[in-house]
């Protein structure tokens, strides 16, 4: 298995990134990947971070608490609400910085994001539509190095499923 590139946009007049990437793996493993905690918490940090989760409940009404963890021990702590989740198709969420209980950090910006999964052969394409409430929202996000964390966050990801 081969290591993918993402392909990134940016649509500034409509607040909204979208990102589509190709997994070397069948829907079933990239989907459990995307939504079993323990997974997540293997590949979802860039590195020399890690992620580690509190709580999840991966279904519609759900959520997930987690933090990032980084090397002198610093915690980013983060929560995504699922809004819909249909299995191995789609996710519809909005994620957000805040505190270990949940609660909200407002002085960061709330992304939405609307995940889609399809097989295609033996890999799995993955749509992804990350929307925002203001272009600025946007461009906070995107300063904050957005794109190489996320990057190298799915990068883990091919690390794990090609151990797999």
């Amino acid at each position: 298995m081969t290591k993918r590139e993402a392909i990134f946009s940016k649509e500034p007049q409509n607040k909204k990134i979208t990102v589509t990437r190709s997994f070397g793996a069948d829907l079933s493993t990239v989907w459990r990947a995307w939504t079993d905690s323990e997974i997540l918490d293997q590949w979802w940090a860039p590195k020399p971070f890690k992620a580690e989760t509190k709580t999840m409940d991966c279904k519609s009404g759900g959520h997930w608490l987690y933090c990032m963890v980084g090397p002198e021990g610093e915690r980013h702590w983060c929560k995504v609400d699922y809004h819909i989740v249909n299995p191995e198709s789609h996710i519809n969420s909005s994620a957000g910085f805040c505190d270990e209980n949940g609660t909200p950090n407002l002085e960061f910006p709330i992304m939405h994001w609307d995940k889609n999964f399809k097989a295609e052969g033996n890999e799995t394409q993955v749509y992804i539509e990350i929307t925002f409430d203001k272009e600025e929202d946007m461009n906070t996000i995107i300063g904050m190095s957005f794109k190489e964390g996320f990057t190298a966050g799915m990068e883990n990801l091919d690390d794990y499923l090609m151990s797999k």
